[in-house]
């Protein structure tokens, strides 16, 4: 469903050129559900504004649902929706007139685009409310129209730029109900990113994680997880001398990625945690140390992210600040 070599995008701005994508190689295949991570200024935004055609690249190539971004826009339009940070709908139309001057757009004759609008306004659960202006409705609301609106003409690829952002969690949920509902019946591609690590964690079947405008980790949330994390032993002690002797019956595991001592606790980063625990609380009674408390815990999707570059997803440094670029898109 998308191929890319090398594909990159620069930008002047102040005068420097800044490299919001650097030599981008992907291949998704269709029917997945895939996720971009990484940080504000990462370069995923770009990078979907170049799978949509939005922004021509500086240099690669892309392939979309079979048709080059550069040569064939107009055909990567045709089989794509995509739902951008901003809302779609204009705020002093009806929801039904949204929804249907789209499918015309798309080439639809009046009456599929009428039959369409209201299959989607009911999958959507917005029927109610085909009547309303889209000013009056609320946050939620709107993103599902918008997801509507991205999927009017049955596009095989939908792109959605952090599509619950801003959200309750109810409505995000809501949201992601319906979005993988219809990937389900549908078979359709769904390439999204987000800040919020629980979703990608949740329903991505791969995630990408995007650093400087590279791809720096790519699988399984699973995989991803196991392989750069790993569980979290935490170990309690009595004190910071039984700490210390722990740490060390700890570290002559095999296994064992990472251990830190604070004061009497003790963590220990290992794959496969909940089997290597027993053998650790073992050792540790062979000699002679009393481990008071022991628990394991999962690693997350910001967990892997630290471990690749020393910083979290979440966090929200000066450097991750969101780039403007001179045609407005966010790097």
């Amino acid at each position: 469903m998308i191929h890319t070599r090398g594909l990159t995008r620069s930008f002047r701005v102040k005068g420097d050129t800044v490299d919001a994508v650097r030599g981008l190689d992907l291949e998704i295949d269709a029917g997945s559900v895939v996720a971009f991570l990484g940080p504000n200024g990462a370069g995923k935004s770009t990078s979907l504004r170049m799978l949509t055609t939005l922004l021509p690249p500086s240099s690669g190539t892309a392939t979309v649902a079979g048709h080059d971004v550069v040569t064939d826009p107009a055909g990567v339009r045709r089989r794509i929706g995509y739902l951008g940070q901003g809302n779609s709908a204009g705020a002093n139309f009806q929801v039904t007139d949204e929804l249907v001057t789209q499918g015309r757009a798309y080439g639809l004759s009046r009456a599929d685009a009428c039959a369409r609008a209201e299959r989607l306004l009911a999958a959507l659960e917005l029927a109610d409310l085909a009547k309303r202006t889209v000013g009056t409705l609320s946050g939620g609301q709107r993103r599902r129209l918008d997801i509507a609106m991205a999927l009017v003409h049955e596009p095989g690829l939908l792109f959605l730029d952090e599509p619950t952002t801003g959200l309750d969690p109810q409505s995000r949920a809501n949201i992601w109900k319906h979005v993988l509902r219809l990937h389900k019946d549908l078979g359709t591609t769904v390439v999204f990113t987000t800040h919020y690590l629980e979703e990608a964690d949740l329903w991505a079947e791969r995630v990408m994680v995007v650093d400087h405008g590279r791809v720096i980790a790519d699988g399984s949330p699973e995989q991803l997880k196991a392989d750069l994390a790993g569980d979290l032993i935490t170990l309690g002690t009595a004190g910071p001398t039984d700490a210390d002797r722990a740490a060390e019956v700890a570290r002559a595991l095999s296994t064992v990625r990472e251990v830190t001592v604070e004061e009497t606790e003790v963590r220990v980063r290992t794959p496969h945690g909940e089997t290597q625990l027993p053998i650790l609380l073992r050792n540790l009674e062979a000699t002679g140390v009393q481990a008071l408390t022991a628990r394991v815990a999962r690693p997350t999707l910001d967990d892997v992210f630290l471990t690749l570059t020393g910083r979290t997803l979440r966090e929200n440094a000066d450097a991750d600040a969101p780039t403007t670029t001179p045609d407005g898109a966010r790097a």
